[in-house]
């Protein structure tokens, strides 16, 4: 199907998990939201691949620990075969040893298992306009077990000095896993300041994503 014989407005969405009750059930509530259409499930890394190039959906919603071929390889053949396609990763995050792995691999934001469905909503709605996101737990999880263990992708940006006391504000925010909508709250501007803020921030810097920004500001002590 090509994008322009898709509904306005609707999300497709692939779902890739091995554990079958899971994947069901998350597929189900996901059908269930407006906007949004689940085009596939996968139980498995390479069948999601596979589905992933026959049904180009929107957003590929991806666990990182599958038998056949780990969520981190997956996200990666996606991102090289179907451009246009997001990954989101679901991590369980007592075991999130892959995330950095799954963020080289070009996935652009990452949820807890456990997270609720209007989090899950939000982050594909976030994903399909070509943002990241990263849920406030995982945000928080995540990002500190980065600070602990130093697993961060190899990333090539810009110096921090390019960037202006402002942006550096805000660049210590996103690495606390703030959206836009908070940052700006924090720092008593509009959201559309704090976006705007935040594409500076990524231009300058050289950085894809969001989360990128998160862990260059952690590897530059600004948390």
């Amino acid at each position: 199907m090509s994008k322009d014989e898709r509904k306005d407005g609707v999300i497709r969405v692939l779902v890739v998990d091995d554990h079958d009750l899971f994947r069901t059930g998350l597929s189900s509530l996901l059908a269930a939201q407006p906007g949004i259409e689940v085009v596939a499930q996968a139980s498995g890394g390479r069948m999601g691949v596979r589905l992933a190039q026959e049904l180009a959906p929107d957003v590929v919603l991806m666990d990182l620990r599958m038998p056949d071929l780990d969520g981190a390889r997956a996200t990666r053949e996606i991102s090289e075969r179907c451009p246009s396609t997001r990954v989101v990763a679901l991590t369980v995050l007592s075991e999130d040893s892959d995330v950095a792995s799954a963020l080289e691999a070009g996935a652009c934001g990452f949820l807890a298992k456990d997270s609720p469905i209007e989090d899950v909503v939000v982050a594909l709605q976030t994903a399909a306009q070509g943002a990241a996101w990263l849920s406030p737990r995982a945000a928080e999880v995540v990002l500190a077990r980065l600070r602990q263990t130093g697993a961060q992708p190899a990333l090539d940006s810009g110096p921090i000095d390019e960037l202006s006391g402002r942006e550096l504000d805000v660049l210590a925010l996103i690495a606390r896993g703030m959206d836009n909508a908070q940052i700006a709250e924090a720092l008593g501007i509009s959201p559309r300041t704090a976006k705007n803020h935040v594409s500076k921030i990524l231009a300058k810097l050289g950085l894809p994503t969001r989360v990128h920004a998160a862990i260059y500001a952690i590897r530059q002590g600004l948390t």
